[in-house]
């Protein structure tokens, strides 16, 4: 056998879970499937306190989940995830709780030097010496029994990762950005930032005008799909697929014969009981007031000479980024350099860390208070006055390890 506890029975759970409200931390990880359903299926929960990491089987017959979700939700308790999104969704879903205090260690070595969405294997390798096998990354959770692979595999995942946090912590403590973490981690663990309205699922499809009658029938057919999906359990594009949708608001059909017409929906589909609803959601869409036609987001007016604006913008914050060791797409992606070069006052650039680490220095740029140059082939900031110098000068950079000789491991990406 591996030696790997695994939990099946209630009072077991219980009784690590109460061991576990003594804990500064846990370590936590899920594996689940959703290749088939709407709902992500939890398969296998891992758990890894200060003194053993476990493996809770939610597919054991009448294990209660309570004490686990209880330690969720403790207040004086942080759970470390890699990754934490899927995870904690999953979470929401099934307690309508979102796991808190949390702290995520993907993001973390984002603003510590390990680059864009560093991987788990990556850190483990660096921080934790040790190897993970991806071959296991994609098996089947949900059939039991599980191999000892498979549960060696998923206990890793925890194992690991309790190192991989206390040096992470350390670094963010020593580069002071520790303040930084949690405020991305104050995003991750608001119930907004996982909801899902049905009727705000037309958002997500790319549309192909603004016209508001299109949009106010695509608001309807996807709002009644997204129900549907839910209701049945049965991922979107099982029930209709996204560009059935966008050929619906386009053609407003009122009866069978012409739902059948349109591109992607059959004859035996527009006869049956979903096109009753598709019909009756494309009634329901054209029955409003115009003045409750939905529209999309007013486009920020880009000014005349946006675009060699937008063009230092990205270079120095690869520059910034280079000088950090923080993760570009942490920072800004393209739209956010826009907004902000459109002059959004609410550009995320203008508040936090991201103001700290690289907005005030973009607003000098834009002010003309500092400018761009190349000294020995590297960019550089030129200050045009005193404040500006203070902006221009280069932040601490994130720790970097120096090699060590032997099986000792590395505390930083070279």
């Amino acid at each position: 056998m591996n030696g790997v506890t695994i939990i099946t029975e209630s009072a077991q759970l219980a009784e690590y879970c109460n061991g576990w409200r003594s804990a500064e931390y846990v370590t936590v990880d899920t594996e689940f499937m959703r290749e088939k359903t709407y709902w992500p299926i939890l398969c296998l929960i891992q758990v890894g306190g200060p003194d053993e990491s476990v493996v809770i089987d939610p597919q054991a017959e009448g294990l209660d989940l309570t004490p686990l979700y209880d330690l969720l939700i403790n207040p004086d308790v942080l759970k470390v995830f890699h990754a934490a999104r899927q995870d904690v969704e999953l979470f929401h879903h099934l307690t309508g709780h979102v796991p808190a205090p949390l702290f995520d260690t993907q993001l973390a070595a984002m603003v510590c030097g390990f680059g864009e969405s560093v991987g788990y294997e990556k850190l483990a390798a660096r921080l934790a010496d040790a190897q993970i096998d991806k071959t296991l990354r994609f098996t089947d959770w949900a059939r039991r029994p599980l191999t000892d692979r498979q549960i060696l595999y998923a206990v890793a995942d925890v194992s690991h990762l309790r190192p991989i946090y206390d040096k992470l912590c350390a670094q963010l403590e020593n580069n002071g950005r520790r303040a930084w973490i949690e405020e991305e981690m104050r995003i991750l663990t608001s119930p907004a930032t996982y909801e899902n309205p049905p009727r705000e699922a037309w958002r997500r499809i790319k549309v192909r005008n603004g016209k508001p009658r299109y949009l106010a029938i695509l608001r309807e057919v996807a709002a009644w799909r997204e129900e549907e999906a839910q209701r049945r359990d049965m991922p979107r594009n099982r029930i209709v697929r996204e560009e059935a949708l966008t050929e619906i608001a386009a053609h407003g059909p009122s009866t069978v014969d012409e739902l059948a017409r349109v591109r992607a929906i059959s004859q035996k589909l527009a006869e049956g009981s979903m096109g009753t609803a598709i019909l009756k959601a494309v009634a329901r869409a054209l029955a409003l007031d115009r003045n409750c036609y939905p529209s999309l987001p007013e486009r920020v007016e880009k000014p005349v000479g946006l675009a060699p604006l937008m063009d230092l913008l990205k270079v120095m914050l690869k520059m910034r980024c280079e000088q950090t060791g923080v993760a570009q797409k942490l920072v800004a992606t393209v739209g956010e350099l826009e907004r902000f070069a459109a002059g959004d006052e609410n550009s995320s650039l203008l508040s936090g860390w991201r103001r700290e680490l690289f907005g005030d220095l973009a607003l000098a740029l834009t002010e003309g208070r500092v400018a761009l140059s190349v000294l020995n082939g590297q960019i550089c900031v030129i200050p045009q006055d005193e404040e500006a110098a203070k902006l221009a000068a280069p932040p601490r950079r994130a720790k970097r390890a120096r090699r060590r000789s032997g099986r000792n491991r590395q505390a930083a990406p070279e």
